[in-house]
């Protein structure tokens, strides 16, 4: 699926700028994309760890950098704040008021690196290297009670990591010959 995306952008991409055209008249704007290009926009990272960058981190690297960088937004143990909870909300799914947080509601702990890798912090997206990356993502796993205490995250590991509500979600990235669910 990843690769079908990145072939149709990199098509897009060279339509729109490389080989525009009108009634079969280039436009004369824009030049093709090169590969060095569009590897530097495709920084996504899939359920199964495919597209996660070397490094690590840990969660007691993750609390000094969530205490500079994050607490601001999302409280000083990710409670919330003026932006989303992100720690908390365990067995509140089924409730009249679900509680939809990292730890209670994400199915894949590399959807959290890739969140915080392509957007955050939001006054200044894709600033964080990734150790510090997957030092956020031990220390907000850790908040969630999914990591323990003095944890550490490469992307090995990530992709290893099971999410609470994992089973809530149909796994559309399951191979057919290992998907049982229908």
């Amino acid at each position: 699926m990843r690769s079908s995306a990145l072939l149709a952008g990199a098509a897009a991409a060279l339509l729109l700028f490389g080989g525009a055209s009108f009634a079969g008249q280039p436009l004369g704007i824009g030049t093709p994309a090169t590969p060095e290009q569009i590897a530097a926009w495709n920084i996504d990272a899939d359920p199964d760890g495919a597209g996660l960058p070397p490094g690590h981190g840990s969660a007691d690297e993750g609390a000094a950098l969530f205490a500079s960088t994050c607490a601001a937004c999302h409280g000083d143990k990710g409670q919330g704040g003026p932006q989303d909870r992100l720690v908390g909300g365990q067995g509140t799914l089924a409730s009249d008021k679900p509680i939809k947080t990292v730890g209670s509601y994400w199915p894949y702990a590399t959807t959290l690196f890739d969140y915080i890798h392509r957007a955050m912090p939001l006054t200044a997206p894709q600033s964080l290297a990734p150790d510090q990356v997957y030092a956020l993502v031990a220390y907000i796993l850790h908040l969630n009670g999914v990591l323990p205490d003095h944890a550490e995250l490469d992307a090995a590991g990530l992709a290893k990591v099971r999410m609470p509500n994992r089973d809530g979600f149909i796994d559309v990235y399951a191979r057919p010959e290992n998907n049982t669910k229908p």
